[in-house]
């Protein structure tokens, strides 16, 4: 599924600041604003065949909010997208405000047997990109089975570790932990989660986020 920048920012709600506000005003806002958080990544993260309340940047930002986290997670995902989709759009997706990103990639590109190489050069470049704009990055990894033969799973589940310790990022191992092969976890298909499936990922995954957020509010970047 390809989608163009105009229907892209409709998705994620990114509207054009109203104009007027008074000095006083703006500092107040300012003050009570949320931390943007950038959800990039595919259909994990876009919330493939789950209601739109299940989504995984919906229940990630209702856990956030429940720690006590004023953040807003943007959801970024789109279904299908392969690393060098994910590149090609970072540009006009990523919201002006974003202060944080977990970037969610790499499935799609071993289920269509791209080449380690390519797939970690695609994801070096989005992490990166994000890291020089004063981003504070989680890679949420993926992982493959052994059936992809032992050079390509070796190459393929260390590389998100290494791009992480190349660019200070932080790293959350596997995005799917603890639900993958787990049918009560999963839709038919066996790959994407359901909506309990979703829940298991966000308790898990939210200690991390919630540091990269502290992190950001405590370096004011």
């Amino acid at each position: 599924m390809r989608i163009d920048r105009r229907t892209f920012m409709a998705m994620i709600g990114l509207a054009t600041p109203t104009l007027g506000v008074g000095l006083q005003g703006t500092a107040m806002a300012e003050d009570n604003k949320p931390i943007t958080l950038f959800a990039f990544g595919d259909s994990l993260t876009a919330g493939y065949g789950v209601a739109p309340g299940d989504a995984f940047p919906v229940k990630l930002e209702a856990a956030l909010k429940a720690a006590g986290r004023n953040v807003h997670v943007v959801n970024a995902g789109v279904s299908g997208d392969t690393t060098a989709d994910g590149l090609s759009r970072l540009e006009w997706s990523l919201p002006p405000d974003a202060r944080a990103a977990i970037v969610e990639f790499g499935a799609n590109d071993a289920f269509r047997g791209v080449p380690v190489k390519i797939m970690r050069g695609n994801l070096e470049r989005i992490v990166a990109a994000l890291t020089a704009r004063g981003l504070a990055v989680l890679i949420a990894g993926m992982r493959v089975s052994h059936n992809y033969g032992p050079q390509y799973t070796a190459e393929f589940n260390a590389a998100f570790g290494d791009i992480a310790t190349e660019y200070g990022a932080d790293l959350y191992p596997f995005f799917l932990d603890g639900v993958v092969l787990d049918a009560t976890l999963n839709q038919a298909d066996g790959i994407h989660p359901n909506a309990k499936g979703v829940d298991v990922i966000v308790s898990r995954i939210t200690p991390s986020v919630t540091a990269l957020i502290d992190r950001v509010a405590t370096n004011g970047k």
